[in-house]
């Protein structure tokens, strides 16, 4: 995963506030406390925020209880990691 994170992503993806809650499989509490704290790229368009999926995974991985609920509730659920 080191090798994607310092490559440039033409077209990233945005997602709500809520999309983000539902794919880490956190509440959207979590991700209004990370655009708070900076901890995740977002913009914002006619008063709603849109959060970039890249740093949204970068997040959900920097600490041990996001990621076990992204493993169990989130987008990760479908995925191997074994």
């Amino acid at each position: 995963m080191e090798n994607y994170i310092n490559t440039t992503i033409e077209n990233p993806l945005w997602l709500s506030v809520s999309e983000a809650a539902k794919l880490g499989g956190v509440q959207n509490k979590t991700i209004r406390r990370a655009i708070q704290s900076n901890q995740i790229k977002f913009k914002i368009i006619k008063n709603r925020y849109l959060i970039d999926l890249l740093s949204l995974i970068q997040y959900l991985h920097s600490k041990t209880k996001l990621k076990n609920k992204y493993y169990q509730n989130g987008l990760g659920q479908y995925f191997d990691n074994k």
